[in-house]
């Protein structure tokens, strides 16, 4: 009879031993909301397509089959 209580007393015991170590997995909504900042510089992406549509004419200008 001791010895079955000994063998449950210790089998409980090694049971909260396991539950407390086990890893606890969270996934919450962050406090703030996720802000993503596009900001373009519009100025220099127009600078360089006109670039490019200048370099793209002098290239059909240059080889009129190219196209």
């Amino acid at each position: 009879m001791r010895r079955a209580i000994l063998i449950t007393t210790a089998a409980t015991m090694a049971a909260l031993a396991a539950a407390a170590c086990t890893p606890t997995l969270r996934v919450e909504a962050p406090a703030e909301p996720i802000t993503i900042n596009l900001n373009i510089n519009l100025k220099i992406d127009g600078d360089v397509r006109v670039r490019m549509e200048r370099d793209l004419d002098q290239a059909v200008q240059a080889n009129p089959g190219l196209f």
